[in-house]
């Protein structure tokens, strides 16, 4: 146990094995989701169900641990929402392309990606972020995952006339969310040690016991085959030879690449483990999620990204890379134990994602609100990640901006010449996406 104690520092981090392994459990209920959401999301492609779910949960648990491990940090890794969608409904059977063929895609933009990580090209784009702009990208992300925790409860509705509106309160499945919350938010404001984690457990008994939440039919199941999907990618390399399926691949780099890097940050931020502005060990993080990218590809899963729901683990206490380890090896207990995670429902996890959004919206106060050219981008970040549903479209708003308050300012020579190119780049992504 020493050992262990030594490796993740745990005296220099202030935590201990018990709180590590709270951490890890409370991120892995709030983000098991993904097994089940992904092979939803993947099947409308055409692809084999039970081989996606365990292609998620193998992918996730090699990154998770990988990131634990060698990065030290408790950010945890599993294929992202969004570019999921983005492989099944836009490429798949929007531009008809096979779903083989789409994961060649991402198998290519992952060795793109461990290549730039080796030549440390993503670390020094992350690190010539200006601070008020990591701010606000922590901040936006509490405002996202605070927004899908709400619409998970069903307290916001979808609207053809303003959009958004209030959702039915009286619903059994929001009062149980309501629920959750009320005694999530009691839990904190008493300063309960794993009060989020404890919201759910509390959450997930009152559904069982309301009738809401089904016990489940069996404890024990066997893990899917990954027979259906395995190597499927690879194999199909040679069919990358259009200018269409080279920006399909530049579209799952630079989504995941933003999404990936925003979410780092945010949460680097979130746990207090930035310094002078720079992410400790970043080039390892960003490793990582390039290994889980590359084996989800391999084996049959869209591609991974950091998740902000490892907040929920970190507002527990989790500071190590123990953290990482144990929902990685959470995610290897679910291949077998799968049956059980029927009983966190979105209805039990969208308290802890509304609680840890009202935590990383703090942020919110250490941006230069008085200056409008770093306002104004700052603003279009934190905004346009809950209005978008994307984090990486909230991001694009705010850096194409940032460099033209400046410039108007008088603050152009202020600004790192990789801004301006990251401006360039948001610029084409958003056309290519608008496309």
């Amino acid at each position: 146990m020493s050992t262990i104690a030594h490796y993740f520092k745990f005296e220099e981090l202030n935590t201990n094995f018990r709180t590590e392994f709270i951490a890890g459990l409370t991120t892995f209920a709030s983000m098991a989701y993904i097994l089940f959401v992904n092979p939803t999301v993947l099947g409308a492609a055409g692809m084999d169900k039970g081989a996606v779910f365990t292609a998620t949960a193998i992918a996730s648990a090699v990154a998770t641990i990988f990131m634990g491990v060698v990065a030290l940090y408790p950010i945890a890794i599993a294929p992202g929402l969004g570019v999921n969608a983005f492989f099944a409904y836009s490429v798949v059977i929007g531009m008809g392309i096979k779903w083989q063929t789409a994961m060649a895609g991402v198998f290519v933009a992952a060795i793109i990606f461990v290549i730039l990580t080796l030549f440390k090209i993503r670390e020094k784009i992350i690190n010539i972020i200006p601070k008020n702009l990591k701010l606000a990208i922590a901040s936006g992300i509490g405002l996202f995952i605070a927004f899908i925790g709400l619409h998970d409860a069903g307290l916001i509705v979808a609207n053809k006339d303003t959009m958004v509106a209030l959702g039915h309160l009286t619903a059994p499945t929001s009062l149980l969310s309501i629920f959750g919350i009320i005694v999530t938010f009691v839990l904190m404001s008493r300063k309960t040690p794993a009060a989020i984690f404890f919201g759910m457990i509390l959450t997930s008994i009152a559904g069982i016991l309301t009738g809401l939440i089904k016990l489940p039919s069996a404890i024990i199941s066997p893990a899917p085959s990954l027979a259906p999907t395995f190597g499927e990618g690879v194999m199909h390399i040679g069919d990358i030879n259009s200018i269409q399926l080279i920006t399909v691949v530049i579209t799952f780099l630079l989504v995941t690449f933003f999404d990936t890097a925003g979410t780092m940050i945010g949460l680097a931020t979130q746990a207090g483990f930035m310094e002078n502005n720079k992410m400790p060990r970043v080039g390892r993080a960003l490793m990582a999620d390039a290994v889980g990218m590359t084996v989800g590809a391999v084996i049959g899963t869209s591609p991974t990204s950091a998740y902000v729901e490892s907040s929920a683990g970190i507002a527990v206490g989790g500071r190590s890379g123990l953290t990482s380890v144990f929902t990685g090896i959470f995610f290897l207990f679910a291949l077998l134990f799968s049956p059980l995670l029927s009983v966190v429902t979105s209805q039990v996890t969208a308290p802890a994602l509304v609680v840890v959004g009202v935590l990383m919206a703090e942020n919110l106060r250490e941006i230069d609100w008085e200056d409008l050219a770093i306002a104004a981008p700052a603003f279009l970040i934190v905004i346009g990640m809950p209005l978008t549903y994307s984090i990486s479209d909230g991001i694009a708003l705010g850096f194409i901006l940032y460099p033209i308050t400046m410039i108007a300012t008088g603050r152009a020579k202020k600004v790192h010449p990789l801004m301006y190119i990251l401006a360039v780049i948001f610029i084409a992504f958003l056309l290519i996406i608008a496309s």
